[in-house]
């Protein structure tokens, strides 16, 4: 029940994001703007306390209506503390993506960052990730939304591909 309230209380944010003046600009042939959604894949983490890694399925919905793209993919801890237990891993990035060739999955790639979370049952975290295609895309953090118990902290990663 708790992890289908984080679900609706990420979708309401999202929404009210690309419902912002300024926010939902027509795209270019090629620019990416709007919200990628990943959710973590049950039973595919793996956490070593200096590094962890989970499996991930996205979607990014873009504000100029082209269309929803499905992702999947991986992310974690490449270097840092993670002495937590995770049931459950939620999160939303809004994506600011500059190409000039137009297609689609422009998401698709390797992004790196900085990032945090705290959890006792209901836990929130932040990432900061800049990557993609030609270093080209931003992903600035939105909500980040757990179910487990522990903290971690420290270098990220998120792989993308096409699904």
């Amino acid at each position: 029940m708790k992890s289908k309230l984080m679900i609706i209380g990420m979708a309401c944010i999202a929404s009210a994001l690309t419902a912002m003046p300024g926010y939902a600009g027509n795209s270019t042939a090629g620019t990416k703007i709007g919200i990628l959604t990943c959710h973590s894949i049950p039973d595919s983490g793996v956490n070593l306390i200096i590094h962890s890694t989970v499996d991930i399925s996205c979607t990014f919905d873009s504000t100029d209506g082209s269309g929803v793209e499905q992702y999947v993919g991986e992310t974690g801890i490449a270097f840092g503390i993670n002495a937590s237990y995770e049931v459950e891993k939620n999160f939303l990035f809004t994506v600011f993506a500059a190409d000039t060739a137009a297609g689609s999955h422009k998401l698709a790639g390797k992004y790196g960052g900085v990032g945090a979370s705290a959890s006792v049952g209901v836990g929130v975290g932040a990432q900061v990730l800049v990557g993609g295609s030609n270093e080209s895309v931003s992903l600035q953090p939105v909500l980040e939304g757990n179910t487990g118990v522990g903290v971690s902290a420290g270098i990220t990663y998120l792989y993308l591909q096409a699904k």
